[in-house]
């Protein structure tokens, strides 16, 4: 709504309704400015190369090695890699989804480095929710009752979607590195930006933008904030469609055509999400998560507690980062609303009567209290009510994480309450009351009474982080008494007219602006590049040198000290190096069963698991193991830890040749394989459901073969063995890599079966006299994704497009 020249504008609505409404010209270029401020104001060392991630972050640990392996393949004009042999054996990479595979941000990571590329899509994405939110609330009002200019001004929509960039829910994601939930929070007001254009003013190229939002969520790909935003977005869409019809503006049909306009936008957009969810969907049967989560304990582990609620106000309540003491464990998200904020937002419920704007008021406030609820989980008997009848909710776990849907209607509610400032038409007890509020918690946190709360509702074995938070606990509660007491004296200043429009708007969005900022960027943690954080040493530089393939495990560190990616996560994989275990949460399901994941790894320290699963080296900060040849070390790591590299007893092949093979069910199979009579060499034993032809009349076990198998050439996704003799008839390849449906093997260009033996790794039927094997991974599902996401995304810009074309003829008409 950007103006020739700045104007302050008298709405036709009563006063005490809509205040004047101040836009400066080019106002969205100046919302920009704000928003691109804010957010260099938080991620600032990235033009100095530093790299956003902690060692408390999912990407230090993992999502850097996931993120840097696609883009290496696609620089190398590889294409996106569809299989990860480095964690747990190895998985197809799309279906068991490692990140934003798809969605643009890959674009970032072709033209720069990888952790530059992922500092600045959490810095983009934070400034275009701001952006996003922005829009969203200028549309909402502008057009919304005919004949009546009822817009928000400038400042209720400025502060608005700086409310939601910078509230803890958003802007505290980079601390967990929990980008995916940032990309959908973004995108989440857009597509209430596109449903008003559809469903309110009836533009058809809404249409189509609003299924390529949809698209670009489930590309994201993060399926429960997906499911939040579908679900907010359709009860926004309903609410609008019943609004206009009682307001007169269009009938019941046409209502429900564009109801119908939007779900069929759904459904487009669903479908550009193909290419990762159709993987994902073949996927699923082979997870651990097949069955979805355990109970509904499970399902409402890190929920909002009670205890965090307060954290809306005063962030320090229940601890922040290390020094978080509440039943959840681990805190590394913030709830801080901004007390400013929350100064605003409560502003809005006062004079509803006869206000044009109390049905969306209404509206959000319901919203906002569904939103608590479900974020707070098991805490209250609410949970019970989605967690039964919305499809999916039993796969998920964190319900805290539908808050960034509450915390768009608190910055909605926030902006109304700023026009109501602006107006100056807040009640003086309104305010004295906040003021009151607010000084009252500072100084019952300085006598100690917040801080004896807090000691009874924490866990005992928390308490002294209880005790250690309270200095914090007060500076905190002064810290957000001073910025609602500043909220208060600039209203009074305005009030008495010291202030013009323009300049109380400007001062209240810097006030706002700086209460988030002090808080939040706590959570913005820099590290040096990640060249620094991942850099080799002499033990990664071993094992890299070695011909053959073979697994590494790795031991968690027995000293204090930071998390180190070698050793309890993926930092190995960043090297090219194949691990036993990992970091990842969505491995394949048999891989858990055969490593013993629910008996904490016991069988992995085994040399029958050594055996089967190609083990050769264990890396550990022990340099004292006398049980194994140390071949390696000492050596300090980035981490700061010195570590050693120890070889396992035996040879441990990558792969193997078996004179006789059988079929078996599961359990008889996993029995055999971890027997201590059982030698793998001796017998491939495929599924039952395997195509191959078992060895006939086989009454006793055969003696292993003397074949030995090299690898000549080993990529992720394509592996060329050379026996040194030519294979019997009868025989099988056991090669130990995770068998998932689009593993094939040739071998002097003929096509042989194969199929899922001893339990978990691949076996190949061989013919007699075969030497060279190739075996390679495609999925299938991949491709068909591909195709209709292409079609999709074609469908959605020429839905857009013809919008645009239709929508200029009436014009013109």
């Amino acid at each position: 709504m950007a103006k020739s020249q700045d104007t302050l504008r008298q709405s036709t609505a009563k006063p005490e309704a809509l205040p004047q409404a101040y836009w400066p010209r080019f106002a969205v270029g100046v919302a920009s400015a704000v928003y691109a401020l804010a957010t260099l104001a938080l991620a600032w060392p990235a033009l100095a190369g530093k790299f956003l991630v902690s060692p408390h972050s999912d990407q230090y640990i993992a999502g850097f090695a996931f993120r840097d392996f696609a883009a290496k393949s696609l620089r190398e004009g590889n294409g996106f890699p569809q299989w990860n042999p480095y964690l747990f054996g190895g998985m197809p990479y799309i279906g068991a989804m490692h990140g934003d595979i798809f969605y643009p941000t890959f674009l970032l990571r072709l033209i720069m480095p990888t952790d530059a590329a992922m500092t600045w899509g959490f810095a983009i994405h934070l400034f275009l929710a701001g952006l996003f939110a922005f829009l969203f609330l200028r549309a909402s009002f502008d057009r919304d009752t005919p004949g009546r200019n009822v817009s928000l001004g400038f400042f209720a929509c400025l502060i608005g979607g700086l409310a939601y960039m910078l509230g803890g829910q958003i802007s505290s994601l980079v601390s967990p590195g929990h980008d995916g939930k940032l990309f959908v929070s973004a995108l989440f007001p857009l597509g209430l930006w596109a449903l008003i254009r559809g469903i309110r003013d009836g533009r058809d190229w809404a249409w189509g933008a609003f299924a390529l939002i949809v698209g670009l969520a489930v590309l994201s790909p993060h399926p429960q904030l997906l499911q939040y935003m579908l679900l907010a977005s359709g009860a926004y869409a309903i609410f609008l469609a019943i609004r206009s019809v009682k307001g007169g503006r269009y009938t019941s049909a046409t209502a429900i055509r564009r109801l119908t306009f939007a779900l069929g936008a759904v459904l487009l957009g669903a479908a550009i999400g193909a290419i990762q969810y159709l993987p994902v969907r073949e996927y699923v049967p082979w997870s651990p998560r097949a069955k979805g989560l355990p109970d509904y304990l499970v399902a409402t582990s890190y929920a909002w507690n009670p205890e965090e609620v307060f954290n809306v106000y005063l962030p320090q309540f229940s601890g922040m980062l290390e020094g978080y003491w509440g039943r959840n464990g681990i805190h590394l998200h913030s709830e801080y609303m901004g007390a400013a904020v929350l100064v605003l937002m409560g502003a809005a419920w006062l004079g509803l009567k006869g206000n044009v704007r109390r049905s969306q008021v209404v509206f959000w406030t319901v919203t906002l209290a569904i939103a608590l609820l479900w974020a707070m989980g098991g805490s209250t008997p609410f949970y019970r009510i989605p967690y039964s009848i919305v499809p999916g909710t039993k796969f998920f776990r964190a319900p805290q994480t539908v808050f960034f849907v509450g915390s768009l209607a608190i910055a909605f509610l926030a902006a109304i309450g700023t026009e109501r400032l602006l107006a100056r038409d807040l009640p003086r007890k309104y305010m004295i009351g906040w003021a009151a509020f607010a000084i009252l918690i500072a100084l019952f946190a300085s006598i100690g009474g917040l801080n004896s709360i807090a000691m009874s509702l924490a866990p005992e074995q928390t308490t002294e982080r209880v005790a250690a938070n309270a200095g914090a606990l007060i500076a905190g509660a002064w810290r957000s008494a001073v910025f609602v007491l500043l909220t208060i004296g600039l209203f009074v200043a305005y009030h008495r007219g010291r202030f013009s429009v323009r300049t109380a708007g400007y001062i209240l969005t810097a006030i706002v602006a700086i209460d988030l900022w002090s808080v939040i960027r706590n959570y913005w943690i820099f590290s040096e590049p990640a060249s620094t954080v991942y850099a080799s040493d002499a033990v990664v530089d071993y094992v890299k040198k070695q011909p053959e393939p073979g697994r590494v495990l790795t031991l968690p560190p027995e000293g204090p000290g930071q998390r180190d990616p070698n050793l309890t996560g993926d930092g190995l994989m960043i090297h090219g190096v194949r691990t036993v275990l990992g970091y990842h949460g969505n491995e394949l399901g048999r891989y858990d069963q055969l490593s013993g994941k629910a008996q904490g790894y016991t069988p992995i320290l085994s040399p029958l698991f050594w055996r089967l699963t190609n083990t050769r080296y264990v890396m550990t900060d022990n340099g004292g193991i006398q049980q194994l040849e140390k071949v390696a070390g000492p050596a300090r790591n980035p981490s700061g830890n010195s570590v050693y590299l120890y070889k396992t007893p035996g040879d441990n092949p990558y792969a193997w040749v078996t004179p006789a093979k059988i079929r078996a069910a599961d359990l008889p199979a996993v029995q055999t394989i971890m027997d201590q009579r059982f030698d793998p060499r001796s017998v491939a034993i495929f599924d039952s459901a395997a195509a191959i032809t078992p060895t006939p009349n086989l009454s006793a076990i055969p003696a292993p073969l003397a074949i030995v198998v090299t690898t000549t050439s080993y990529a992720p996704g394509k592996v060329r063995l050379k026996l040194d003799t030519p294979s019997p008839e009868g025989s099988a390849l056991v090669v130990s890599e995770n068998y998932y449906p689009g593993w094939t093997a040739t071998s002097g260009g003929k096509k042989l079966n194969v199929g899922r033996a001893d339990f978990v790794i691949t076996g190949v039927e061989l013919p007699a006299g075969a030497t060279d094997i190739e075996l390679t991974f495609h999925s299938a599902a991949y491709d068909k994704g591909k195709l209709i996401t292409l079609i999709a995304l074609g469908a959605s810009i020429l839905v857009m497009a013809a919008g645009v074309i239709l929508q200029r003829r009436r014009a013109i008409a």
